[in-house]
């Protein structure tokens, strides 16, 4: 079984001696090429073919997110892998967009980055722990609850009118809410007013048919 060839794409040398360590250690791994910039690792990208181009964000030139658009269009048998500090919500999903198979972010020790190459190499999504979360979060989004009917009413006026709607009586009301009976008798005069009713009765199936509960 042929090796999986890697381009390494990362503007800082200490790091991508670090990158070309992790691969000499790895019997399947191979560094294919190197890239100082991202506009250089697009071309080499369309020139050597690599099975995987490893990519930081934060590069001059051509940043990581437009260099992962363009190989993924030009080159698309190359899987793209992100590696780099940034785990931002908008880094994560902007470079998923673009076309990238995985995000990790550095500071990953070298096994899960030789893991990591391995599964974008065999057509994996592969994302560190914390990105998960960012990933799964934009997925599923957190419901927002429905808006309460009545928006006019203040948050008091809308317990009094929960209350009321339960058929219960001014004082029941007043101890409830611990205010005085002479304070739910003004609340309810504004919430008749808010609701264009004259009586209990109508506010109370008004309320029931604005599913107040």
């Amino acid at each position: 079984m042929s090796a999986i060839r890697v381009l390494i794409a990362d503007d800082h040398p200490v790091f991508r001696f670090g990158l070309r360590m992790v691969l000499l250690a790895e019997d399947d791994l191979e560094l294919a090429g190197e890239a100082e910039n991202g506009r250089a690792a697009v071309e080499l990208a369309h020139e050597l073919r690599p099975d995987v181009a490893l990519l930081d964000i934060d590069m001059p030139e051509l940043d990581g997110i437009a260099a992962t658009e363009q190989i993924a269009r030009e080159s698309p048998g190359t899987g793209i892998l992100i590696l780099t500090m940034l785990e931002d919500d908008a880094s994560v999903l902007a470079a998923l967009r673009a076309g990238a198979r995985g995000y990790i972010v550095k500071g990953s020790g070298s096994a899960e980055i030789a893991r990591a190459i391995r599964g974008v190499a065999a057509g994996e999504a592969i994302l560190g722990p914390s990105v998960a979360a960012t990933v799964l979060s934009a997925l599923h989004p957190p419901a927002h609850p429905p808006a309460r009917p009545f928006p006019d009413l203040t948050r008091r006026e809308y317990e009094v009118l929960q209350l009321l709607a339960q058929g219960q009586s001014n004082s029941v009301i007043a101890d409830r809410l611990f205010v005085s009976e002479k304070t739910v008798r003004n609340h309810l005069s504004l919430i008749f007013d808010k609701l264009g009713v004259s009586s209990r009765a109508e506010a109370i199936v008004l309320a029931h048919r604005s599913g107040v509960e």
